[in-house]
């Protein structure tokens, strides 16, 4: 059992990662203020119950993926306002697809093409996968998770987990294609 007196210490350094990884989920930055803060206060409350030594990360996104799911799908299919996924920052995946390259690196016909993409357009198509195969695409490919860990945070078989995944990424890889086929960067050949 956890002392809530160390909620503070131990759980506060995730606050950064876990806004950026609500933003991506609600594509609103008060929506993912919202959530964060309903994150931590169910964290908090459930604190003495998370067991010292096991993944407090895991544990927190864990919480953040239910809440979300829980609370802020109604929000999603209802929408107030317009997102303005302008607040969303730059991430390591985007850059990678989008072609930032080391000077060490050669660049191979797909790197060329991939560099013609904007970090909107690959943005815009993360954003249009469903929401099962956008998350699990988020936690694994930018949060870094494990199968393993991506299971026992949304509570779903490692094989579905894995299924989610390269279905994720064969629909990101078709939208970011047929978006090259429409700018001419990609020649069609069906």
């Amino acid at each position: 059992m956890a002392d809530p007196a160390q909620f503070t210490d131990l759980a506060m350094g995730y606050m950064s990662s876990l806004y950026s990884s609500a933003l991506r989920m609600t594509r609103n930055a008060a929506d993912a203020e919202d959530l964060l803060q309903d994150t931590y206060l169910k964290a908090y409350r459930a604190f003495s119950d998370f067991e010292v030594g096991t993944n407090l990360r895991a544990w927190l996104y864990k919480i953040l993926i239910n809440t979300f799911i829980n609370s802020y799908r109604y929000n999603k299919r209802h929408p107030e306002f317009a997102t303005d996924i302008e607040e969303i920052e730059n991430l390591y995946f985007y850059k990678k697809i989008a072609g930032v390259k080391t000077e060490h690196e050669n660049k191979s016909a797909e790197d060329e093409v991939l560099e013609r993409f904007t970090d909107q357009d690959i943005k815009t198509a993360v954003e249009s996968l469903p929401e099962q195969f956008r998350i699990v695409f988020l936690l694994a490919d930018i949060e870094g998770f494990s199968y393993r860990e991506i299971s026992e945070i949304m509570e779903i078989p490692p094989g579905t987990v894995m299924s989610r995944l390269w279905r994720g990424r064969k629909l990101l890889q078709k939208a970011l294609h047929k978006y090259g086929v429409q700018q001419g960067y990609i020649k069609d050949e069906t």
